[in-house]
């Protein structure tokens, strides 16, 4: 039990500055929204999705080849992280100046012509981000969470609290709402017509920052660029770069289709541009599910690698998927039964209608996290094309489902979409592992947590109490169902001294 305690307390430390981060840059959103016209916050929007698509580029997939290679017998980890974070700082340096030299061009492409200042410094944090992701990747593989984590959590103090001064204080006195006194000073700082660029200029700052908050792990950098070296790494990693540009369809391409394959009228009271914004309003609270799942990879990726040359790893492996699908169930069980009680960070009434969506996406988002878990298996033999066939298979039904469902069903088949997407994957894993690295998963039990969890909803949902305080006396009942049944079926478990 020692192995997955440390499991469970690495990943609290790595989850608390993601979850605080994303907490805060929600919090941000009504900040925004009083500043920007929708047309500017699409800007932002806009932007930042084609960072998420070229973060993948600039890290090649090298983080989990980092892991893996370095915890071959005999590796070398110093001589292994001086020529990963060398090919990294020289093909960073390489496609940011790319991106500048071709700068107007790409501007057009992406259709963002006016924009071209933000674009070069969004250049230069992807290339920031892809440099620091190794020394980030040797913290976690010598378990300093708490370094990590402090690190991190330093990072998204320094933006949130630059956006508030910027955008609340600054703002405020320029408009002299308060502090007029003030204005002389704050316009030597504060320009209204760069209220866009301050996004961008306050996120490149604090990922500069981040360099010499990890100075120790930089200092011990000696720059050798070998690249015949890389080959058997890029060879590793590039099936994961892929599975990368997968998810990201996965992830985004349903607002797209949803845009454009909405039956005009479908939704009486909104245009398609309405029901994405609908959509999308909602689906941020599946970031529960995504907070835990990606709190867990930060600290169960190192821990598979580590524990795949300990006895009986697999069924440590084994252990830890049904406690991750238990307690992913329980959250999964919690926000949907009390989705009423959720409705103020929708901030809007008119985002309410698209409620029914959340469940889904939870659900969905729950075996995402199962497929990552059961990815360890072509991670830890190699067969990383493995994963890279299962995410194309996935972002084929996304595409597929999507066109079939969205002018029949809307969101709502957005949301199907995504479910059967991330089950599709997670089965496919699964069947491909049990087949090349075999793990006795208890197969049985945690399909019996999900239809636990799915029917206690189902009673919440077709159960109606109409007395406020019985209705959340009853969902709480639920709630308590599901633990008490978990305690009296892991109880043997839970007493065993391991």
């Amino acid at each position: 039990m020692s192995v997955a305690k440390k499991l469970v307390g690495q990943t609290a430390a790595y989850g608390l500055s993601s979850i605080i981060g994303r907490t805060l840059n929600f919090l941000l959103f009504p900040l925004y929204l009083g500043i920007f016209a929708p047309e500017d916050y699409g800007v932002i929007n806009g932007l930042y999705a084609y960072v998420g698509f070229f973060n993948i580029l600039f890290t090649f997939g090298l983080e989990t080849a980092f892991f893996r290679f370095a915890n071959q017998p005999g590796a070398d980890r110093q001589a292994l992280f001086n020529r990963v974070l060398s090919f990294l700082i020289f093909s960073s340096i390489l496609l940011t100046g790319l991106i500048l030299l071709f700068i107007e061009p790409i501007s057009r492409l992406i259709k963002f012509p006016d924009q071209q200042l933000f674009i070069g410094w969004l250049a230069v944090i992807l290339a920031i981000d892809a440099i620091v992701s190794i020394p980030f990747a040797r913290l976690r593989l010598e378990n300093k969470a708490g370094k990590f984590a402090g690190i991190k959590m330093a990072n998204v103090l320094i933006t949130v609290l630059a956006n508030v001064f910027i955008y609340w204080f600054c703002y405020n006195v320029y408009q002299e709402n308060f502090l007029a006194s003030l204005k002389p000073i704050i316009a030597k700082i504060y320009f209204p017509e760069w209220k866009l660029g301050y996004i961008f200029l306050i996120n490149l700052i604090a990922n500069l920052l981040l360099i010499p908050l990890l100075w120790r792990e930089f200092s011990s950098l000696r720059f050798s660029l070998d690249f015949s070296f890389m080959k058997p790494l890029l060879r590793y990693a590039y099936p994961i770069m892929l599975m990368g540009f997968a998810g990201i369809v996965n992830e985004l391409l349903d607002r797209i289709l949803l845009l454009e394959l909405l039956p005009t009228g479908f939704y009486p009271d909104l245009t398609s541009k309405g029901a994405v914004g609908v959509y999308g309003g909602c689906y941020k609270l599946a970031t529960f599910m995504t907070l835990a799942i990606q709190a867990f990879r930060y600290a169960g990726e190192p821990f598979f690698f580590a524990q795949a040359k300990v006895k009986n790893s697999a069924v440590t492996f084994a252990l830890v998927t049904k406690w991750f699908v238990i307690v992913c169930a329980f959250i999964f069980l919690f926000i949907s039964v009390n989705l009423e009680d959720f409705k103020f960070l929708l901030r809007r009434p008119s985002y309410y209608q698209g409620m029914a969506v959340i469940p889904i996406l939870l659900l969905a988002n729950l075996f995402l996290g199962v497929y990552y878990n059961l990815s360890a298996w072509f991670k830890l033999t190699d067969k990383t094309y493995f994963g890279t066939f299962i995410s194309f298979g996935g972002a084929a039904i996304t595409i597929i489902l999507n066109i079939l469902l969205i002018p029949v069903l809307g969101y709502m088949g957005c949301a199907w979409a995504t479910l059967a997407c991330y089950f599709s994957m997670a089965l496919a894993c699964y069947l491909f592992g049990q087949k090349y690295y075999p793990i006795p998963y208890p197969v049985g039990k945690i399909a019996g947590y999900l239809v636990l969890a799915i029917s206690l909803i189902l009673a919440a949902t077709y159960i109606n109490i109409a007395d406020f305080i019985g209705r959340h006396a009853f969902h709480l009942g639920l709630c308590g169902i599901y633990l008490l049944l978990i305690f009296f079926l892991e109880k043997p478990q839970l007493l065993i001294k391991r």
